[in-house]
């Protein structure tokens, strides 16, 4: 190979200066700001607080019944916001 060829068969530069790493988009931040995260957890603490202990059971049993863990069909839940 001549060296114009191999350096046209070369992996792109990254712009001087830029701060981004291979493979970024440069897209949005996934967090818009603290209040944001702050927000985020309380909400997904409040998801995972423990229910009553009826509700507890009802799910666990129709867990087993399907083959599932409490924790896999409680996140099914919370992900559809429907039951199985």
């Amino acid at each position: 190979m001549d060296s114009v060829s191999s350096q046209s068969m070369a992996a792109p530069a990254i712009a001087q200066g830029s701060g981004v790493g291979i493979g970024h988009n440069e897209g949005p931040p996934l967090v818009e700001s603290q209040w944001h995260l702050a927000a985020w957890r309380m909400a997904h603490k409040k998801a995972w607080d423990n229910p009553p202990i009826e509700v507890v059971r009802r799910r666990l049993k129709r867990a087993q019944a399907l083959g599932m863990s409490y924790r896999e069909y409680t996140l099914e839940i919370l992900e559809r916001g429907r039951y199985l």
